[in-house]
């Protein structure tokens, strides 16, 4: 989620000032936080088709709501333009993706457990404000029924930009866009080394939480023969910013080689003026030019970080974001998976150690994690086999962290004792319903 907030004119003209977000970010005491982001579709009570942005029953009014009936500070980018996001407390955030996803990003907690209590609550706000609109919340990671050329888009500049540029770099950019929806993570790191090894190690982990949360095999009404459509999305939206650099998988990851790496991306907009620009620019040539006679600017550099996609990114937080949109409690079990995993050493050490491979090895799996879920196999490696060991790194994990936590695993445990995928069952309702509107919920 990006606001696209005030811009900075502090000037950029070095690697190693790009680097600075990176080391500003560091929380060398203290406790370690963890936030979830949760997306959601909403739909009609009784349809099956996406929900615009104006009229009565729209996203517009959910907005709202928010902000007559909880106090919710609207968020606009301009005076007497339509709410984009909305506001409380100077944490929680609700904003709105390019096709209407509704996502919550939370506050930052000390354990998973807080977390996932402020998204409880969050969520049975948004039943209570959608039933009095006549609309309802579904967790899929695919929008199953909607066809992509009839999707409506919210009016943000930010998305109208990024049609224009990031529609041209892949086959599926607009999918993405559009249709997809997930629950994400983020972390803390302590240093420079700390971030490499939680980054790297979340990275090779890739393909089992693809597969734990797999849960989008439908696409237009028919089983697409992916257990995470979504996933198998990102393979075609831009390779120059999507996907598993070879350096988060292979342990040369540095802040200096993240900073190379999103140097080459192009840029997707460039704010001036309170317009949003596409030059054809990569923001390494940005930092050594400029633009039109001026040096990029610090605010240049954050939206750009906000715009690279990989599984696991760096902004001012790491970022986890392998996982297909799921209900209320496999949200809060990929917060307590996370925390369990990568704040307790030894089992960060574990999970590192368990998951090497080479970068070949771990692209093959997870595209073999993207159509098999938990049955995928690729390389001589099983992905559910991964899975009981990261599990079982994650539950004792939690045990020498924060017992309290260790619950909040129970219905990843659930999904490995099944043997399937979250996408299993979602197939076996797809398979038996009534009606499309049914099968919604």
């Amino acid at each position: 989620m990006s606001l696209d907030a005030r811009q900075s004119e502090a000037p950029l003209t070095s690697p190693e000032a790009l680097e600075a977000t990176f080391r500003a970010a560091e929380q060398k005491q203290g406790a370690l936080l963890i936030g979830l982001e949760h997306e959601k579709f909403i739909y009609p009570v009784q349809g099956t088709r996406a929900v615009t942005y104006d009229g009565p029953a729209g996203i517009g009014a959910l907005m709202r709501r928010f902000e007559d009936v909880d106090a919710w500070e609207a968020w606009r980018e301009a005076p007497g333009l339509p709410a984009i996001a909305l506001t409380r407390g100077g944490s929680a955030t609700i904003s709105l993706e390019p096709g209407g996803q509704f996502e919550f990003s939370g506050s930052p907690f000390p354990t998973a457990r807080e977390a996932h209590a402020e998204n409880l609550e969050h969520l049975a706000r948004l039943a209570e404000h959608t039933r009095a609109l006549g609309l309802r919340v579904v967790t899929h990671g695919y929008r199953p029924f909607d066809v992509l050329g009839e999707m409506p888009w919210m009016p943000k500049s930010r998305y109208g930009a990024m049609k224009q540029t990031l529609g041209a770099r892949g086959s599926h950019a607009l999918h993405m866009m559009l249709m997809t929806a997930t629950g994400q993570v983020s972390l803390d790191w302590r240093d420079e080394a700390d971030c490499a090894k939680k980054v790297t190690a979340a990275a090779r982990m890739t393909p089992v939480t693809v597969a734990l949360f797999a849960n989008s095999p439908i696409v237009e009404g028919r089983e697409s023969g992916f257990q995470s459509f979504r996933s198998r999305v990102w393979n075609d939206v831009d390779p120059a910013r999507c996907g598993t650099p070879a350096f988060m998988v292979d342990g040369s990851f540095s802040y200096r080689r993240y900073v190379e790496w999103a140097c080459e991306a192009p840029l997707l907009f460039l704010r001036r003026d309170g317009k949003y620009l596409t030059p054809k620019l990569t923001f390494g040539e940005l930092l050594r030019q400029g633009y039109e006679g001026k040096p990029a600017l610090a605010s240049d550099w954050v939206d750009h970080l906000s715009t690279l996609f990989p599984e696991v990114r760096i902004k001012r937080v790491l970022e986890v974001r392998s996982a297909d949109c799921n209900d209320a409690a496999m949200t809060g079990a990929l917060a307590a998976l996370m925390r369990g995993l990568l704040y307790d050493r030894q089992a960060l050490d574990g999970l590192y150690d368990a998951l090497a491979m080479t970068p070949a090895q771990h692209h093959a799996l997870h595209l073999a994690a993207q159509r098999d879920g938990l049955d995928a196999e690729a390389g001589g490696f099983s992905v559910k086999a991964m899975a009981a060991t990261v599990l079982k790194l994650a539950a004792d994990g939690l045990s020498r962290l924060d017992p309290a936590d260790r619950p909040l695993l129970a219905p990843l445990e659930a999904v490995l004792a099944d043997g399937r995928s979250p996408a299993g069952r979602t197939l076996e309702r797809f398979r038996r319903r009534t009606s499309d509107s049914a099968f919604l919920g």
